[in-house]
């Protein structure tokens, strides 16, 4: 678990780090998102979109494999760590 929240810190201080570089330069998110053709409004749509996409197949495929998983964690020998 101590792994995780160095790797969530240490991500967010990279984030941090890099928007303190890019802001010094005058690079904003909103110059960003231009430059590609995109508004703030247009990212969320497509992000709700994306979402309204994942959660249905990530249900339809969790039907197959929670399945197969939970037998073969039932079934299969456990493994010792030396």
């Amino acid at each position: 678990m101590q792994q995780f929240w160095t790797g969530l810190f240490k991500i967010a201080l990279a984030s941090l780090l890099t928007g303190v570089f890019l802001s010094f330069f005058g690079i904003t998110a909103d110059t960003i998102l231009a430059r590609i053709g995109m508004t703030p409004e247009s990212l969320w749509q497509k992000t709700v979109a994306a979402i309204h996409w994942a959660i249905p197949n990530i249900a339809l495929g969790a039907i197959i494999v929670l399945p197969v998983w939970l037998i073969a964690y039932i079934f299969l020998p456990p493994r010792h760590l030396d």
